[in-house]
Parts: structure tokens; sequence; C-alpha cells
């Protein structure tokens, strides 16, 4: 190579005969006309050698004709092979695409705005609830088609108000709604039945008010949603790896600082950071609504004289004040708020454990002063605090000391 460089130099360049270049380099002229006449550098090539396959190679074509799906196992098979099958696939493997119409596959490209993937995510670690109770709550995770961005929160449990107000918690971070909204068949979303989507009429009431739409993948289609997979997967094995959690908001902190680094890392398949093309993507989103859509908990009923209403496995105190009337009770993933009349008569930082019973310091206090006002009678004293009487005091109760005398 280093040799038919300096020969053309030395001809184009410096004006050299063929034969004071053969001198120079001493090398023979004929091999200077050759580097001179030639149209690219030169290149080994090994000689062709004749292959054991060729002699039925006509055999295999007239069988891939007839079958182009045929294995090469059959094929040696219906030849009479008996040598090397190893060349005997290569030679098919060569030949088969001759036969067999082509099935490219599809680069799937999404218009900025145009939807976002979700899927539920289930850490594989022990997650400190409170009241040394743990446990492994979901995460909810959405991927934006266009940017890449990925945004993702713990939520409580994958029943349907913790999933919308999942949703909701994530599209308001993102400030802006995707179009479209896909899902597998999470029983809190939606389920193909008869053929078709239908989704949950919580679901319907959430896309509504947005005015976005609900894609339900059919059974059986992982690739449908890919993107979120593998967003799974990167979170399982760059985030998760050596990192502990007091607590589930320790949990979506730790989340939420990761997720800024991750989206401002450059994107092989982009080409860029998502964070590079996230202002495009989100101008083509749909606006949030004015008014929050209906997510969370909501429940409306009468308080009972205990004072304490249950939501999601867990009693939450309210106001003694308002027994027997009916109170509007809200949970979201952070707080519980109980209402009467438009008046807050309790309110609670959410309990991620169960079977657990929250009560405010103010509605004990409260609920012992209804009861003195009321002249209500105070709880039994303990044991150690009964009066006992002498065993004498039966006996001239019943005359039985006069009886004695």
């Amino acid at each position: 190579m280093e040799d038919w460089a300096e020969i053309r130099r030395l001809h184009r360049s410096d004006g050299m005969a063929i034969k004071a270049i053969a001198r120079r380099l001493g090398i023979g002229r004929n091999t200077v006309r050759r580097a001179l006449a030639s149209a690219g550098p030169p290149r080994y090539e090994r000689p062709v050698r004749p292959s054991i396959v060729d002699s039925v190679e006509l055999q295999v074509r007239v069988l891939l004709a007839d079958c182009p799906s045929m294995p090469a196992t059959v094929i040696a098979e219906r030849i009479g092979w008996t040598r090397s099958l190893t060349v005997l696939r290569a030679r098919v493997r060569e030949l088969r695409p001759f036969y067999e119409p082509p099935d490219p596959s599809q680069r799937t490209d999404y218009l900025p705005g145009e939807l976002a993937q979700c899927d539920l995510w289930f850490p594989p670690v022990d997650v400190p609830l409170g009241f040394g109770q743990v446990g492994r709550p979901p995460v909810l995770v959405m991927v934006s088609g266009y940017s890449r961005v990925m945004a993702a929160v713990m939520i409580p449990s994958r029943q349907g108000p913790d999933l919308l107000a999942g949703h909701w918690e994530l599209l308001s971070r993102l400030g802006a709604a995707p179009h479209k909204l896909v899902w597998d068949n999470e029983s809190a979303v939606g389920r193909w039945r008869g053929g078709r989507p239908e989704l949950t009429e919580a679901m319907n009431a959430f896309r509504g008010t947005l005015g976005i739409q609900v894609v339900l993948c059919r059974p059986a289609d992982p690739e449908a949603k890919g993107l979120v997979e593998r967003a799974n997967g990167y979170l399982e094995t760059s985030f998760l790896p050596g990192r502990r959690f007091v607590s589930p908001g320790d949990f979506n902190t730790q989340l939420g600082d990761w997720l800024a680094r991750a989206n401002a890392r450059h994107h092989r398949r982009l080409g860029a950071r998502p964070m590079d093309r996230w202002e495009a993507d989100r101008a083509g989103m749909v606006a949030l609504p004015p008014i929050a859509p209906a997510t969370g908990w909501r429940l409306t009923t009468r308080l009972p004289r205990d004072h304490y209403v249950r939501l999601d496995a867990n009693d939450y105190s309210a106001h003694p004040s308002v027994v027997g009337r009916r109170v509007d009770i809200a949970m979201d993933l952070d707080r519980v708020t109980v209402a009467c009349d438009g008046r807050l008569v309790g309110t609670h930082d959410r309990c991620w454990a169960a079977h657990q019973t929250i009560t405010d310091p103010d509605h004990r206090q409260a609920a012992a002063a209804l009861r003195a006002a009321r002249n209500l009678p105070t709880p039994r004293p303990a044991l150690d605090e009964v009066q006992h009487r002498a065993l004498a005091d039966y006996d001239r109760a019943f005359g039985l000391d006069e009886q004695v005398a």
C-alpha cells in the first residue's frame, strides 16, 4: 500500500518517469505501470477454492424453491448428505434469501407529543412502610415516545384510585399530557373482552377530563410497549443496585434525583439527550385542564360514634363534633382529608402500612370533653383501683354474725 501511494505521488506530483520511479524505489517497471493504471489501492484477495457443497447446490436450490423454510437438517436428509453439516448450513443460509419473500422490520418513530408508554415496575427490594412493616409497593413508570424522557413514582398499591393518582402526579410534573397513553392489560386500566378493549369507568372519566386516548395493547404483545419495558430493566440495573431506603418518600426522593441525571444522559438510539428533545415533545402535547381530574380515593359516609373512617385497611380519626353527619373523605398518595359541609374536620399523612389506627390527639381530647359534657359514664377503673370490702360486712348484712354468737 505504501509503495502504491508513493509511486502515484512521484508520477502525478513530481512528474517522474516510470523508469526513474522504478530505479528510485528498486521495483520493476511493470509494477509501476500496474500501480499507475489501477483505479484504487491494492487489495489482497484470496483465490476462491471449490467447496464440497458445489456438487449438491442444484439439489438444494430445487428443495428451497419448493419449500423456502425447509431446515438445513431436512435438506441434508433429502439429498443424502453425509459430510459436514456446518458447510451445508452455510450454503443453505446463503441461498435461502433468494427463495424466501423479504421480511424487513419497521423502525417505529413517534411524533412530538404523540404518546407515552406506561407500566408498573415492582422493584425487588424491601421498603420500610412504618409500624415495623416492610413491603414492595409498585412504581408507575411512564416513557415519552418522542423524547424518551422517563418519569416514575412509587405508589401505595396497584388499585385504581392509587394508579390514577400516580398518573396525575407524573403528568403534573411533566406539565402536559401526551395524546395517547399506552397500557397493557392492567386490571385497574382495562381489559380485552370479546375481541375489543374495554377501559374501566374510572379510567374513562380520567382520560375524558384530560381529553386524551388510552390504548390497550393486545394480550401477549410485549413489543407494543418496548420503550417502557426497557426502562424498567434500566431502573433495575442502574438505579436500584447498592441503594437503601428508609421509607417510600425516601425512595421517591432518590428516584427523582436519579431520573434527572438519566434524562440528561446521551441516548444511543436518539443520538441526543432526552432533555434536548423535551421542549419539542411537550409543545406537541395536550395542555392540562384547569380543574384536576378526580383521582385517588373518594368516599362519602356517615361518621360513626367512634369518629373513625376506614380507607385501604387503615382507620383515620375525624373530629367527633360531626358524629352522625355525612362526611366527604379523600385520600391521595400523601394525604387523607375528611370534610363536613365543606369544612375540614380531619387531615392525616397517609399510612402505607396496613391495619393501623391513626389518631389526631386533638380529636381524642375533643371526644373526651364531649363525653364529659354529656355526663356520660367514665370508663371502668383498673382492677387495682377497685375498693375491696371486708368479708365481715357481708356477715352483718345477712345476719350471720348473730347466729354465730
